[in-house]
């Protein structure tokens, strides 16, 4: 169809072509999404086990804490992960990581590294 065509064209026959046009797309992408969630279907049935199954994960030892929060006792980090509010609290007030630090017994230290 060449431009002088589409010039000619009413306003209806325009939106006309329009819906056509989209309705044709809308089919053509509808079948192409179905093709390409087969194949990942497919490639995910070979790459190991499904999203429903859950990977048996090794068991993990307890992580006892290392710092204690000298306000509240209750309040442990064991410098995993994020630091708490409660530590960035007291480090911003001058303290450092070693003034927070649990004492243990060798006893203990032993126990927790064997």
């Amino acid at each position: 169809m060449e431009k002088d065509d589409w010039a000619s064209m009413t306003t209806a026959e325009l939106w006309q072509m329009y819906d056509e046009v989209t309705a044709t797309l809308s089919r053509r992408m509808t079948a192409e999404k179905a093709k390409l969630e087969e194949r990942l279907r497919r490639i995910e049935g070979t790459a190991g086990p499904a999203r429903n199954e859950e990977a048996v994960r090794r068991p993990y030892p307890p992580v006892l804490p290392k710092y204690r929060n000298p306000k509240n006792p209750a309040e442990t980090w064991s410098g995993r992960g994020k630091q708490p509010r409660w530590l960035k609290a007291q480090l911003r007030a001058g303290k450092k990581l070693d003034d927070l630090l649990i004492n243990r017994s060798s006893a203990q230290r032993r126990r927790r590294t064997g």
